[in-house]
C-alpha cells in the first residue's frame, strides 16, 4: 500500500510540475453560452424537425445492430473479441479488422450526440424520454474507478496497435456534455469529471504516450486526438487549466509518435514542402486540437503552425466550402469537378472553424462557417428525401456511385449516391449529418463580456441568456440566407444596458437599418438602453458576384449563397432499410455543359440568377437559370 501511495504522490508532483511549466494560457476572444441557450427558429427549425422525423431520428431503426450494440457495457472489447460484420463492403480499406472492432462506438455515439442535441433544441418530448434512458444506461456502465469506455480490464489503456480508446470516449462524452449543459444534471457532471480524471490518471502527463501504437495504420488512434474537444469544453465549464494543459500534452505526444494521419503533426506543418495528404476527416477535425494547443500555451511554433494549417485547408476547399475528402486529400488542390468532399468532413470543418471563431473572434471565420453550412452541406442533402450524399462534388453530373463517371482502377466506388445510412460504406456520414445543424447553431451568439452579445453567425434563432445577472431574450426573425433582411426582437424586462454586435458580411454593399449603430471590427454595434423591448430592423443589400477559384473557373453568388444550373435526372431507388428509408441514385437525362462569357449580364430576381452563357454543344449563347446551390441534386456550378 505504501508503494501505491508513493506512486500517486509522485504522479501528482509530476503533473503539478507540468502545469507550472505552462502558466501562460492565451486569452480567448469570446465566451460560449451553455448549450441550449440558442434555439432554432424559422426554416432551420423546420429542417431539423424533418431530420428528426427522418433518418436522424430513426437511424436506430435503420441500422439497429450498429446503434444498439452494447459496446460500452456488456459488449466491451477484450483480447479475444472478433471484428464485427458491419454490413459494409471493404474494397480499398486502409486497415485490417482492428478498426471494425471499435467502429460501432463512433457510429452510435456520434448519432447519439446529434440526436441528443436535436431533441433538446426542438423540445421533442418523445425523443427526450429516449435520451434520458440512454443517459441512465451510460451512467450505469461506469466502473467504480470512473472508467467509461469500450474496453474490458485486459485491454484498456494498454495498447501497442490500432485502438479506439480515446476516440470512443470523445464521441460519447461530447453528447453527455451537451446534455449536462442543457439540463444541469449533477449526476452527469459527476460522471464526466470522474471519467476524464480516469483518462488523465491512466495516461499521465510525462509518464505515458497515449498515441504510441506501432507503425501500422492507426485511424482510430488518430481520431482519438479529438478527445481535446472534451478537454476544451471542460475548461470552458470550469476555467481549470488542467484540462487545456492535458490537451497540449496530447497534441505534443501525437506529434512525436508514428501516425498514419499525420497532416497536423507540428514537424509536418512547419515543413514548407509538406502538402496535406491524409484522410480528409482527420485533417479537418485535427484543426481543433491544434487550436486548443495554440491557446493552451504561448508556444510560438504552435501559433505559427496554426496559421499555416488554416492556409493549407483553404487551398483544399472549393468556393462552396467543400473540403477535399474523397477520401484522402492526396496533396491535391480543390477542384469543382474532380475533388469530392465527405459529409463528415463538412461537419468536422464547421466544428473546427467554430472553435477558432470562439477563440480568435475573426469575422472572416464566421463567413467560412456560413459558406460550408449554407452551400456545401445543404448541397449534399437530398432536397426531396431524407438522405444525404456520402461524397459529393461541386459540379455534380451524376450520382450513380462514381465521381462524375470516373472509374477508380483499384476500387469499386459507391459513395456518390444518396442514402439514409450508407451502410455499404460506413455509417459515419449520416450520424455527422445529425450533428452539423446543432453545432452550427451553438456558436451563433457568444459573449464578449458581461455587457456585450456578439452575433457572428446569421440565421433564424432565439437566444435566452443573462447579462449582468439579468435575463435577456432576442429573437432573430429572418429567412437568411434566402433573404437578407433581419428583425431582432429584444426583450429586456429588467431594463439593463448592454451592446449587441452583429457581423457585417463582406458581400454587403449597403446597410439599411432603423436604429443607430457604429462599425467596429466588421460588426455593427448597437447600444441597447434601458427599454423593456427594442426592435432592430436590418437589411444587407447585395449584388450578384462572380468569384474565381484556383483553377480559373467562375462561380456566381448572391449574398451568402452560390447558385447553380440544375440538371434534370432520372431518380433510381436502391436498397430499402426501413419503411420509406431507401438508397437513391440519379442518372442525368441531358448532358449539356455551359461556358462562362464576359457578357454574362447576370441579374438576380425572385431568388434566382439569370445569366448568359455559351452552350458547349452548340456554341450558342443561351440564357440559363441558376438556383440556390443547396436546392440542387445534379448541377453545374462552375463555368
Amino acid at each position: 500500500m505504501k508503494r501505491k501511495h508513493l506512486f500517486f504522490l509522485l504522479l501528482a508532483i509530476n503533473t503539478l510540475n507540468f502545469y507550472a511549466q505552462n502558466p501562460n494560457k492565451v486569452e480567448e476572444k469570446f465566451k460560449t453560452l451553455p448549450f441550449g441557450s440558442i434555439k432554432p427558429s424559422g426554416w432551420i427549425k423546420k429542417q431539423m424537425q424533418k431530420d428528426i422525423d427522418g433518418f436522424v431520428g430513426n437511424l436506430d431503426k435503420i441500422v439497429p445492430s450498429l446503434i444498439n450494440d452494447p459496446i460500452y457495457s456488456a459488449g466491451r472489447l477484450h483480447k479475444n473479441s472478433k471484428a464485427k460484420d458491419l454490413g459494409n463492403q471493404k474494397e480499398g480499406d486502409a486497415a485490417g479488422d482492428e478498426q471494425y472492432k471499435w467502429w460501432n462506438s463512433e457510429t452510435q455515439s456520434n448519432w447519439w450526440d446529434g440526436y441528443i442535441r436535436n431533441v433538446l433544441l426542438l423540445n421533442d418530448k418523445a425523443g427526450l424520454k429516449k435520451v434520458q434512458k440512454h443517459i441512465r444506461e451510460v451512467l450505469n456502465s461506469q466502473d467504480k474507478d470512473g472508467y467509461i469506455g469500450i474496453y474490458d480490464q485486459d485491454l484498456r489503456y494498454h495498447f501497442n496497435s490500432e485502438n479506439g480508446e480515446l476516440w470512443s470516449k470523445a464521441t460519447l462524452f461530447r453528447g453527455l456534455l451537451a446534455y449536462y449543459e442543457f439540463s444541469k444534471d449533477t449526476k452527469v457532471w459527476s460522471a464526466l469529471l470522474r471519467a476524464v480524471d480516469n483518462v488523465m490518471l491512466n495516461y499521465p502527463i510525462g509518464q505515458s504516450s497515449p498515441f504510441s501504437s506501432g507503425t501500422a495504420f492507426n485511424g482510430g488512434v488518430s481520431h482519438g486526438l479529438t478527445f481535446t474537444d472534451v478537454l476544451d469544453k471542460m475548461y470552458q465549464l470550469t476555467s481549470d487549466t488542467k484540462y487545456t494543459d492535458y490537451a497540449l500534452f496530447l497534441y505534443q505526444d501525437f506529434c512525436k509518435t508514428y501516425q498514419s494521419e499525420k497532416d497536423v503533426q507540428l514537424q509536418n506543418i512547419l515543413n514548407p514542402a509538406f502538402k496535406l495528404q491524409s484522410h480528409g476527416v482527420h485533417t479537418y477535425e485535427h484543426l481543433r486540437p491544434l487550436i486548443v494547443a495554440a491557446y493552451a500555451s504561448n508556444n510560438r511554433e504552435i501559433q505559427q503552425a496554426l496559421d499555416v494549417y488554416i492556409h493549407r485547408i483553404e487551398h483544399a476547399t472549393t468556393l462552396t466550402g467543400g473540403a477535399i475528402g474523397d477520401e484522402w486529400i492526396a496533396e491535391r488542390m480543390a477542384n469543382a469537378t474532380t475533388t469530392g468532399y465527405e459529409y463528415c468532413s463538412l461537419q468536422e470543418l464547421v466544428d473546427s472553424y467554430s472553435v477558432l471563431l470562439q477563440k480568435q473572434g475573426d469575422a472572416k471565420t464566421a463567413e467560412k462557417i456560413e459558406t460550408i453550412f449554407y452551400n456545401a452541406a445543404q448541397g449534399s442533402r437530398n432536397p426531396n428525401h431524407s438522405c444525404i450524399a456520402y461524397l459529393k462534388t461541386d459540379n455534380s453530373y451524376e450520382m450513380e456511385g462514381t465521381k462524375n463517371g470516373e472509374i477508380e482502377p483499384d476500387r469499386k466506388q459507391i459513395r456518390y449516391k444518396y442514402s439514409p445510412a450508407h451502410q455499404d460504406v460506413a455509417v459515419c456520414c449520416n450520424p455527422n449529418a445529425g450533428r452539423i445543424t446543432p453545432y452550427f447553431i451553438e456558436k451563433a451568439w457568444m459573449k464578449e463580456n458581461d455587457s456585450a452579445l456578439v452575433n457572428l453567425l446569421l440565421m433564424p434563432n432565439v437566444i435566452q441568456t443573462t447579462l449582468q445577472n439579468q435575463k435577456v431574450t432576442i429573437e432573430t426573425i429572418t429567412d437568411f440566407p434566402y433573404a437578407n433582411t433581419f428583425t431582432y426582437v429584444i426583450k429586456n424586462p429588467q431594463r439593463s444596458q448592454f451592446k449587441i454586435k452583429i457581423r457585417k458580411p463582406t458581400w454587403a454593399i449597403e446597410i439599411v437599418c432603423n436604429q443607430r449603430y457604429f462599425v467596429e471590427n466588421d460588426c455593427l454595434v448597437f447600444e441597447v438602453n434601458a427599454n423593456n423591448s427594442t426592435t432592430i430592423e436590418l437589411e444587407f443589400k447585395a449584388n450578384v458576384e462572380i468569384k474565381e477559384d484556383v483553377n480559373k473557373e467562375k462561380y456566381f453568388s448572391y449574398g451568402a449563397m452560390f447558385y447553380a444550373k440544375s440538371i434534370d435526372a432520372l431518380e433510381l431507388t436502391g436498397k430499402t432499410y426501413y419503411k420509406q428509408f431507401t438508397d437513391i441514385s440519379y442518372k442525368p437525362i441531358e448532358n449539356t455543359r455551359f461556358q462562362y462569357i464576359e457578357e454574362h449580364n447576370a441579374r438576380f430576381n425572385a431568388g434566382k440568377i439569370m445569366v448568359h452563357a455559351k452552350n458547349k454543344n452548340t456554341n450558342q449563347i443561351e440564357t440559363i437559370t441558376l438556383i440556390p446551390f443547396g436546392k440542387t441534386i445534379l448541377r453545374q456550378v462552375s463555368f
